[in-house]
């Protein structure tokens, strides 16, 4: 005997089929491995991280010194990546902020970051939906806090966007000229696409900061429309911390838009 099924019994076989592939895709997701940091304890007395990376033009697309301490590092590797050529964009969440980090083909992934004192949470979201979270405490106490980070990201490749700071004492800090005399430095100029660029400041003057982002080109058709994410963080790891993020469309290369205006009390 025929049972005729109804267009509603079809729709639900049908959403139970794509449930369970999706299910599927999930139970089979990719490994992920974090070289650095690592759960647990950590003391960092002692060791020497480089904060300022050389910067060579074109700038490569891994902006990871040699010799770059492993307390001041983020890395790791996606195993079983689909074959493709090419680089693949992911989510990096660095004690809360989510910042595009791009995936190279055979699945590696690295980023300098220098690390406060106290608890720390690194993520990474891989293009493919699958995740992994680490979590460490950093002992050491006498550690330099960051008072202050401007952290510029943004959301397409082979693009070209550079952060510029005005401090209270006008001093600006950029690619051109990445430490300030008053201890406010720039991390790393990336030209290639995504950031994250970052300034920082243990000891940050009292008054108003300019942020701007200057959309400085592509590699692509020099027109290419993305969007700039900076995030201002304020007395991180401390239970003052305050954190903003800030999203503004560049639409083309030579724009020049001052994104903040903010005063450190």
């Amino acid at each position: 005997m025929k049972v005729k099924t109804t267009g509603w019994v079809k729709a639900g076989w049908m959403m139970l089929v794509v449930a369970c592939l999706q299910a599927a895709t999930v139970a089979h997701a990719s490994d992920i491995d974090f070289g650095a940091p690592l759960n647990g304890w950590r003391n960092t007395s002692g060791d020497s991280e480089r904060y300022t990376q050389d910067v060579h033009y074109p700038a490569v697309s891994v902006s990871t010194p040699e010799g770059q301490s492993k307390f001041a590092l983020i890395e790791g590797q996606i195993r079983n990546t689909p074959k493709k050529k090419g680089t693949t964009v992911g989510t990096l969440v660095v004690d809360g902020t989510p910042l595009p980090q791009r995936v190279e083909e055979d699945g590696k992934f690295s980023r300098p970051y220098a690390f406060p004192s106290g608890s720390n949470s690194v993520e990474l979201r891989a293009p493919d939906g699958s995740r992994k979270r680490v979590q460490f405490y950093d002992a050491y106490s006498g550690k330099t806090q960051p008072k202050l980070r401007v952290l510029l990201a943004w959301d397409t490749d082979g693009t070209d966007l550079d952060l510029h700071v005005v401090s209270p004492d006008g001093a600006h800090t950029w690619y051109g000229d990445r430490v300030a005399p008053n201890g406010g430095a720039l991390d790393v100029d990336v030209t290639t696409g995504y950031g994250p660029e970052i300034y920082s400041s243990a000891a940050p003057l009292k008054g108003t900061y300019l942020v701007y982002v200057n959309y400085y080109g592509s590699g692509n058709s020099g027109s290419d429309m993305t969007v700039a994410q900076v995030t201002i963080i304020t007395n991180e790891n401390t239970p003052n911390e305050k954190s903003e993020t800030i999203r503004v469309p560049m639409r083309k290369a030579g724009e020049l838009t001052l994104v903040k205006t903010f005063v450190m009390p």
